[in-house]
C-alpha cells in the first residue's frame, strides 16, 4: 500500500515537472511580444528586422520538432528531456546577455532548438508515466492547461517583467527553472526508449524534413514584407515543398524512417493533427492581433496589455482541468467539436472590436468564451492525436503534434500580418484579420466531424455513448 502511494506521488511529481517544462517552452513563443519595443531601442533593431526575435525561435522550433521526437525515442526520452532543459537554460542565459541584434536572434534560434528537443520528450514521458484510464486523462488535462494558457500567460508575464525588471529578465527567469527541473528529472522520471530492435538513425530524413520545415516557416515569416508574389518568396516556398516531398520519398523507402508513413493510416492521428494545425493558426494569431489592438489602438501599457489576458489564461487553466469528465461524458469527437465551436463564437464576437473599445464590454466576454473553447478542445485533440500510436513511436508522434501546432501558428501569423498590412487603417486591418481567423476556425469542426468516426470499443466493460472511451483513445505510449 505504501509503495503504491509513493508511486502515485512520484507520478504526479513527474507530471508537475513535465508540465513546468512544457509551459516554459510554450511561454517563450509569446513572452517577447510585449518586450519588443524595449528590445528594439536597447539593441538597435530596425523595424523590419525586429520580427526575427520571434521568428528565429519559431523557425527552429517548428523545423526541428520531428527530429527531436525521434531522437527521444532512440536515445532515451528522459535523457533528451534533461538535455533540452539544460540547453534551454543556457540559451536563455545567453539571450539575456545579448549585446547586439544579431546575437539575440542567434540565441533565440538556440532556444528554439532546445524547445524542439524538450517538447516531444516531455509529452512522450507523460504518456509512459501514466497508465491508460482516468489518471492519464487528468494528466492530459493539466498538460493541456499548460499548452493552452502558455501564450496568454506569456503576454502577461512579458508585460510585468519588462515593466518592472527589464526585458533581459524574460530570458534570465528561465535559467533557475531549467536547471532545477533538470536536477529533479532523474529523481522523478523513469528512462524509456523505443523498442525498435536497432539504433539506426535516418540522417537523410532528418536533414530534409528539418530543412524543409525551416524554409517553409522562414518563407511565411518573410512573405508579408517581401510580398507573396515576390520571386524570393516563391523560390523559398518551392524549395521547402521540394525538401518535404523529398523527405516523404525517403521515408517511404527507408528501413529506419524518422517518421513512419504508416502512422498516417491512423485516421484519428491524421485528423487530430489537421485540427491542431487550425487551432494553432488561430490561437497564436489571435494573441498577436489582440496585443496590437490593446497597445496600438487602445494604447494600453505593457503591464495593462498583459493583465488583459488574465481572464483568457485563467479560464483555459480551469476548463482544461475540468475537461476529463466532460470528455468522458461526451466522447472525444463531440467534446472537441464543442470546444472548437466555443472558440469560433469567441473569435466571431471579437470581430466587432471598435476603435474606441472598452475592455469589459468588447473584449472580456470573448476572452472568457475563447478560454473555455481552448481549454475544452486542447485535451480531446491531444488524446486523439496519440490514439493507436505504437509505444516505439511515442516520441515522434509527440513531435508531430507540436509540429502541427507550430506550423499552423506560423502560417496564421504570416497571413494575419499580410491582412493587417493591407488594411486602410490599423483597427480596420485588425478586424479584417479576425474575420479571416473566424473563417479558418470554421473549418476545424467540419474536419473533426468528417475525420473522426464514432466507434464502439469496450474498455473494461465500459462504453461511452457510441464513441471510443477516453481511456482507450489515450493509449499512445
Amino acid at each position: 500500500m505504501v509503495d503504491s502511494i509513493i508511486s502515485a506521488k512520484r507520478r504526479w511529481g513527474a507530471l508537475a515537472l513535465i508540465v513546468t517544462a512544457q509551459f516554459m517552452v510554450v511561454l517563450d513563443v509569446a513572452i517577447v511580444n510585449v518586450a519588443l519595443p524595449s528590445i528594439k531601442s536597447d539593441l538597435g533593431f530596425s523595424e523590419p528586422s525586429l520580427q526575427w526575435v520571434v521568428s528565429a525561435y519559431a523557425i527552429v522550433f517548428g523545423g526541428a520538432l520531428l527530429l527531436g521526437g525521434r531522437l527521444a525515442d532512440l536515445l532515451g526520452r528522459r535523457r533528451l528531456f534533461v538535455g533540452g532543459l539544460l540547453l534551454f537554460a543556457f540559451a536563455s542565459l545567453l539571450g539575456g546577455l545579448s549585446w547586439s541584434a544579431g546575437s539575440l536572434v542567434a540565441f533565440r534560434g538556440l532556444q528554439g532548438l532546445a524547445g524542439a528537443v524538450l517538447a516531444p520528450a516531455a509529452l512522450s514521458l507523460l504518456m509512459t508515466s501514466f497508465a491508460e484510464g482516468p489518471a492519464r486523462n487528468r494528466a492530459l488535462g493539466i498538460y493541456g492547461a499548460a499548452s493552452g494558457s502558455g501564450a496568454a500567460v506569456g503576454v502577461l508575464l512579458g508585460g510585468v517583467i519588462t515593466s518592472y525588471l527589464g526585458w533581459t529578465w524574460i530570458f534570465f527567469i528561465n535559467v533557475p527553472v531549467g536547471i532545477a527541473a533538470a536536477a529533479l528529472a532523474p529523481v522523478l522520471l523513469a528512462e524509456s526508449k523505443a523498442d525498435l530492435g536497432h539504433r539506426h538513425f535516418d540522417l537523410r530524413g532528418a536533414v530534409t524534413v528539418t530543412g524543409g520545415l525551416m524554409l517553409f516557416v522562414y518563407a511565411l515569416s518573410r512573405a508579408p514584407q517581401n510580398g507573396w508574389a515576390a520571386t524570393s518568396t516563391l523560390v523559398l516556398l518551392a524549395a521547402s515543398v521540394a525538401a518535404i516531398a523529398g523527405f516523404v520519398l525517403i521515408e517511404l523507402r527507408s528501413p529506419w524512417p524518422l517518421l513512419p508513413m504508416r502512422m498516417f493510416r491512423n485516421r484519428s492521428l491524421s485528423t487530430a493533427n489537421a485540427v491542431i494545425a487550425l487551432i494553432g493558426a488561430v490561437m497564436f494569431s489571435e494573441f498577436f492581433v489582440l496585443t496590437l489592438y490593446l497597445q496600438d489602438v487602445l494604447h494600453y501599457s505593457a503591464v495593462e496589455s498583459g493583465a488583459a489576458f488574465i481572464a483568457f489564461a485563467g479560464v483555459v487553466v480551469l476548463v482544461s482541468n475540468l475537461a476529463q469528465p466532460i470528455v468522458a461524458r461526451l466522447g472525444i469527437r463531440r467534446a472537441l467539436v464543442t470546444g472548437v465551436l466555443a472558440s469560433l463564437v469567441s473569435v466571431a464576437y471579437l470581430t466587432r472590436l471598435p476603435a474606441g473599445g472598452h475592455y469589459f464590454w468588447d473584449l472580456f466576454p470573448g476572452f472568457l468564451l475563447g478560454g473555455a473553447g481552448v481549454g475544452l478542445s486542447i485535451v480531446p485533440v491531444t488524446i486523439a492525436s496519440l490514439m493507436g500510436v505504437e509505444r516505439a513511436d511515442a516520441g515522434v508522434a509527440s513531435g508531430l503534434v507540436n509540429t502541427s501546432r507550430q506550423i499552423g501558428g506560423a502560417i496564421g501569423i504570416a497571413v494575419t500580418s499580410a491582412v493587417i498590412a493591407s488594411g486602410t487603417s490599423l483597427d480596420g486591418g485588425l478586424r479584417d484579420a479576425l474575420y479571416v481567423l473566424t473563417g479558418v476556425l470554421a473549418v476545424a469542426p467540419v474536419v473533426a466531424l468528417l475525420g473522426m468516426r464514432p466507434a464502439r470499443t469496450p474498455v473494461s466493460g465500459a462504453e461511452i455513448d457510441g464513441e471510443i472511451e477516453v481511456a482507450a483513445l489515450a493509449e499512445a505510449a
